[in-house]
């Protein structure tokens, strides 16, 4: 198993339930391949730069193990999710 960190940015317009409920569905996502390490939730930042109109954006930071195949899916579920405006997700081994 490899270490991974991903970052994702939800909507700031979302109910804070739909925010937990977002939260849990990619830790489901991990947990099912892997294993979450740390959840950091960093809260309501403003963005670099406005993405679709909108200027702020809630961080979510977390860190994994998993096998190679689980980014992709991972990615996968991101790109797909109204909820998420920007993610990124980092192999830590690579150097």
């Amino acid at each position: 198993m490899r270490n991974y960190e991903t970052i994702f940015i939800l909507r700031p317009s979302i109910e804070e339930e739909q925010r937990i409920a977002a939260i849990d569905k990619f830790k489901a996502i991990i947990n099912a391949d892997g294993e979450v390490e740390k959840v950091e939730e960093w809260g309501n930042k403003r963005l670099a730069y406005e993405i679709e109109k909108i200027r702020e954006g809630y961080y979510v930071y977390v860190t994994f193990k998993a096998n190679s195949t689980l980014p992709a899916e991972l990615e996968r579920n991101y790109k797909i999710s109204d909820d998420v405006i920007r993610y990124i997700i980092v192999n830590l081994e690579e150097k």
